[in-house]
């Protein structure tokens, strides 16, 4: 078995991932364990729910370290986001690693859960970090 000393992952959690990685099913997994597959389902969950949790931290973290950073204000449109971080980055002497097509698309991959329209429903924080590339924070994306 993995170790899971160093993950935010229990044992079982990643027994239970592990198995389903592997094609088996609830039932089969539940079989193999010695539980119920209702039982599974709720591991199986709970350890969804702890990597997403480990990405948003990772997420957050790599925004705070960036050199430079800013907040956008809910009801900003995308056109004006792409404007602030290339301002932002020519005032710090940063290229931005990506054209601006692809910071549209960059951006809209990472927004779609806080933005409607073209527009963000909520503030988000924005890193560019030294090699050029832009992380995003949001709360609830």
């Amino acid at each position: 078995m993995t170790n899971v000393d160093s993950t935010v992952l229990t044992e079982r959690q990643v027994e239970v991932l592990e198995r389903r990685e592997r094609g088996k099913t609830q039932q089969e997994v539940a079989e193999a364990l010695g539980t119920t597959d209702a039982n599974v389902s709720a591991i199986e969950r709970a350890a969804e729910a702890n990597v997403e949790k480990a990405r948003r931290t990772l997420e957050l973290v790599q925004t705070l370290r960036a050199p430079v950073q800013f907040t956008v204000a809910a009801g900003t449109c995308f056109e004006d986001i792409v404007d602030q971080i290339y301002a932002q980055g020519d005032d710090a002497g940063l290229k931005v690693d990506y054209c601006r097509p692809e910071l549209y698309a960059h951006l809209y991959g990472l927004l779609g859960d806080v933005a409607s329209e073209n527009m963000l429903d909520e503030p988000i924080d924005v890193g560019l970090t030294s090699d050029g590339t832009v992380k995003v924070f949001a709360e609830s994306g």
